[in-house]
């Protein structure tokens, strides 16, 4: 029997340092209310959670949720202004936490 697949074997390998935040990014991005709640921001534009319930099916509290899996995954950045908390996406982390991947996969293929 021939052997197809060259695999390595060594599943205890350590994870490289610039992957270690990509599982919080997946994670996060990994939902379809957080995924339709990126899609809803203009490039540059910034959003409060008032905006984001009033455009959406989820409730405030349930959008607040959402907004804070995103913060912390560093998709999201924010900034207090008076009562409100407006938040944009990230764009460096996430270009700097996709292209790890990207360059990965170019890297072994």
């Amino acid at each position: 029997m021939s052997k197809y697949i060259d695999m390595k074997s060594n599943y205890t390998q350590t994870i490289p340092p610039e992957w270690h935040s990509m599982s919080k990014v997946f994670v996060a991005l990994g939902d379809e209310h957080r995924q339709r709640i990126l899609l809803l921001f203009e490039p540059g534009e910034r959003l409060n959670v008032g905006q984001i319930a009033e455009v959406s099916t989820l409730s405030r509290p349930t959008v607040s949720h959402h907004l804070k899996i995103l913060r912390e995954a560093g998709v999201l950045q924010s900034e207090k202004q008076g009562k409100e908390v407006y938040c944009w996406i990230n764009k460096t982390f996430l270009d700097e936490s996709l292209s790890a991947v990207l360059t990965y996969l170019r890297e072994s293929t």
